[in-house]
């Protein structure tokens, strides 16, 4: 595996072969200077105490790419944190929610030229570094969204019981609409090639995503893979989804599976 801009030689090639071996990428058969064309996506709510950090992480691990933080209306100093650390900053006047905020995230990176983009959540959980592995599925041509998956290797993240049931289930449904077996469909933390970029800019989710977003993917013939990435506790706040709106999610994703929601029309 060709070595990255910015990335100690070997490393790359050391978080590859942990993965599935259709995720691997044995070279990165683009033109040199494509990885400048990577668009990171990071979505954004009140989260001014960490967004500087996860910029500033993002920005090491991957000099070449442009960073954009996508404010969903916070109340605090998330857009100006992120401005001040180097990113491009998209400042909604309202809350869309994680859908809304992704998406305008990928219409920008469609706009302004990008064919490759990434998502990484602003609260610290994610570790960038791991970014270049997703990144290789997709730029090799061996995926069209390569997602991080935290349960593919021993790590310290462990989610509560309730909250590793209820992924199991979503994993389940996921799993009997595409044929595909997925074992993380709540990740956040993803890569996007040409395909992936186009479909979700004219169709995305609007409401906890991440889920209805693996099915649409699927079926509109896109290869999905998962490769391990470790996930780390929250710096800072608390998860938009927990307590009854933790039921509401459930409910909502699991009725939308289960009815089929997702039309055909939405599919290329």
């Amino acid at each position: 595996m060709a070595a990255l801009p910015g990335i100690p030689a070997g490393s790359a090639d050391a978080l590859a072969e942990r993965a599935p071996a259709e995720c691997r990428s044995s070279e990165i058969a683009v033109p040199e200077g494509r990885w400048g064309q990577v668009c990171v996506v990071v979505p954004a709510f009140n989260e001014g105490p960490s967004v500087a950090g996860v910029v500033a992480e993002i920005r090491l691990t991957l000099p070449s790419a442009r960073v954009v933080v996508v404010d969903d209306g916070s109340t605090d100093d998330t857009a100006a944190q992120a401005a001040a650390a180097g990113a491009a900053v998209v400042a909604l006047p309202v809350n869309l929610g994680i859908g809304g905020a992704v998406q305008a995230g990928f219409r920008y990176a469609l706009r302004h030229g990008f064919h490759v983009s990434m998502q990484i959540d602003g609260d610290g959980q994610h570790d960038p570094a791991e970014a270049v592995q997703l990144l290789d599925a997709v730029v090799s041509g061996n995926a069209d969204i390569a997602n991080g998956s935290r349960w593919l290797r021993t790590g310290d993240y462990v989610a509560p019981t309730s909250r590793r049931i209820g992924m199991r289930i979503l994993a389940i449904l996921v799993r009997w609409r595409t044929g595909q077996r997925f074992t993380d469909t709540t990740s956040g933390f993803r890569a996007l090639g040409p395909r992936a970029l186009n479909l979700f800019v004219r169709t995305y989710p609007a409401d906890f995503p991440e889920v209805e977003s693996i099915v649409l993917a699927a079926r509109a013939g896109l290869r999905v893979c998962e490769l391990p990435v470790r996930m780390a506790e929250r710096q800072h706040g608390r998860s938009s989804i927990g307590g009854v709106r933790s039921a509401y999610y459930m409910a909502r994703v699991v009725l939308a599976l289960l009815v089929n929601r997702l039309n055909r029309r939405d599919c290329p």
